[in-house]
This record gives C-alpha cells, sequence and structure tokens, in this order.
C-alpha cells in the first residue's frame, strides 16, 4: 500500500538521547532506531537501523564539548542523505560554537559561521536551535533556521513565582535585548550588569546600572558556564539592596568551578533548560524541560505551519 506522504522520523546522537527520547514521546511517535557505532580508535558510524527513503528526518543533537558531539551529527546528516530522505533537519537545542561569532580579536577563528558552513555541507536542509549566543548568527546559514525563544517556557515560569517587586536583571550588555523584551512583557523595570573581563571566563570588574532595592531580581542569560558573572552580578544586586535574586539561563554548560560557584552564591535558586545534559548536582538548581516546545517546533515545521506562534511574547505583540 502506497503512504500518503512522507513520514516524520526523530533520531537521536548519544550526547541528547535523554531529550530526544521526551521529543518524540511528545509528538507521540516511537524514537527512530539508529546505531552510533565507534571504531577502536574512537572514529565514529552512525548506522540508521530503518528505512528513511523519502522521509522527513529530525536529528536531535546539542553540539556542546566535545567535538566528536559535531562530528556525531555531521555524519548522521550524511548518512540521512545517502539514505535518500526526503528532508534532513538538524534539531540542535544548543549550538555550540555560538561565542566565536565574530572577530573580536586578531588572528581568531569565527567558529560559529564554520559550524554553520559545516552543517550546510553536510546536507542538512533546516536547522531547529534554541538562544543563540548572538542571534545574527543565522544568517551564517544558506538553509532556513528556526530559532526558538525560552521565553516561552521561562515566562509562565516566572507568572507562576507572583513576585511582588519584579525587576528584570542583564548580567552584561549583551543580554540587554534578551532582558528588555520579557521586561516589556511583564511591563515592568529592568537594570543592567555592565562587566569586563581581563580575559575568557574571569572578570575583572562589574557595575549595576539601575535602581535594584527592594526589589525581587530575576537574572536572564542563555549561556551558563562557569557561573562566574551570574553569581557575581547575584551577591552585587544583593549587595545594592535587592530583596531576592534568581537565575534563569537556557543553556547549562556548567565547566570548571560552575557547581561550586552555585552553591556559594546569594542566588536563590537557579533555573536550567535540559539542552544540555546536567552532570552534577546543586539543591539550587531547577530543570525545566524544552521537550514539547522542540516537539511542538518540529510538528510546525513537519506541517509547514509558523514557528512565530510558538513565541508568547510574539502573541502578544500580535494581539
Amino acid at each position: 500500500m502506497q503512504r500518503n506522504g512522507p513520514a516524520l522520523k526523530i533520531f537521536s546522537g548519544t550526547s541528547s538521547e535523554y531529550l530526544a527520547e521526551k521529543i518524540a514521546a511528545a509528538q507521540g511517535i516511537p524514537l527512530g532506531k539508529i546505531s552510533i557505532q565507534r571504531f577502536s580508535d574512537g572514529e565514529i558510524q552512525p548506522i540508521f537501523l530503518e528505512s528513511i527513503r523519502g522521509d522527513y528526518v529530525f536529528l536531535v543533537q546539542s553540539t556542546f564539548a566535545p567535538g566528536d558531539n559535531m562530528l556525531e551529527l555531521l555524519l548522521m546528516i550524511d548518512a540521512a542523505r545517502r539514505a535518500s530522505a526526503y528532508k534532513i533537519i538538524a534539531v540542535i537545542p544548543y549550538f555550540g560554537y555560538a561565542r566565536q561569532d565574530r572577530k573580536d580579536k586578531p588572528r581568531v577563528a569565527i567558529g560559529s559561521k564554520l559550524m554553520a558552513n559545516l552543517l550546510v555541507a553536510a546536507g542538512a536542509d533546516r536547522v531547529v536551535t534554541m538562544d543563540l549566543h548572538a542571534p545574527q548568527i543565522q544568517g551564517y546559514f544558506d538553509i532556513p533556521v528556526d530559532h526558538l525563544d525560552s521565553s516561552a517556557i521561562f515566562i509562565p515560569y516566572i507568572q507562576n513565582l507572583q513576585l511582588e517587586n519584579l525587576t528584570f536583571a542583564a548580567p552584561d550588555v549583551g543580554s540587554a535585548n534578551r532582558i528588555r523584551e520579557v521586561a516589556s512583557y511583564f511591563n515592568v523595570e529592568m537594570v543592567i550588569c555592565d562587566k569586563h573581563r581581563k580575559r575568557a571566563n574571569e572578570i575583572a570588574s562589574m557595575v549595576v546600572i539601575g535602581e535594584v532595592k527592594d526589589r525581587d531580581i530575576v537574572l536572564i542569560d542563555d549561556i551558563c558556564d562557569t557561573a562566574g558573572t551570574l553569581t557575581k552580578a547575584a551577591k552585587l544586586l544583593k549587595d545594592k539592596g535587592a530583596r531576592s535574586v534568581r537565575a534563569l539561563c537556557t543553556h547549562p554548560v556548567l565547566s570548571g568551578n560552575a557547581y561550586a560557584n552555585i552553591d556559594n552564591s546569594v542566588l536563590e535558586e537557579l533555573v536550567i533548560c535540559d539542552t544540555i545534559p546536567v552532570r552534577g548536582q546543586s539543591s539550587k538548581l531547577k530543570v525545566v524541560s524544552v521537550a514539547d516546545l522542540f516537539a511542538s517546533a518540529i510538528r510546525n515545521a513537519y506541517e509547514n505551519q509558523s514557528i512565530t506562534s510558538l513565541f508568547i511574547h510574539s502573541q502578544q505583540r500580535n494581539k
């Protein structure tokens, strides 16, 4: 019997299987069967264990360190193309190398542009990702990019907190635009923590721009790496008279002394998404899942429906 059209199938690389299983369950379909084999020297060979000829193939893989995660995704894309998939969509909850988005000093690579080139060269037809460190990275791709916004998850969470004197804070100037949209949604004030770095992951100084006394502060950022910026900003805000400080962060890279920094901080809590698996423990960490949001985005992409409709702040603007 001939089927009506291309089927929707979801497969996962090894780094994001925990999330892909939840996405597939939310979609109401089983996770596709794939084997990621490794030779004794570490060489990677993905093998699809079911036919994908003529199918919409969604490949879920965050590309955090090590680099094998990106290489594995590239090989999965190539294997799907050679297996005659109809469309190949790379679902990358966390897009690694996004912090290398420009040539900010002499003789450095623009890593995010190189990663985009590799994905296109491998044969991806589309990319679905979330909270790129710099939104302009979408322009590095010569294929469509669906850029999901964590505000669809964070805004309901903040609403449930019912904070009396809510104020949003950007942990650095680069986050100001992101925070401004959320603050506008709630119709509340925002402040900015302006930092100066000596070198990567090391902050030399920080000042607060705006009034925080007796306010319940919510810091929002896209990446939490060593947690140095967030915890230093939280202490500064408390020292300036904030009543409470909590942070919401999309991508929990959490490297180096991150867990110790979080535990020893003045933060009430650090709310993170599951775009990256959390390998450590802290009583202040709370994980919220992006699975339902990505499942909706996958369904909309498959059915040629709008992705923008999934953004809460966009819904408000369109009223």
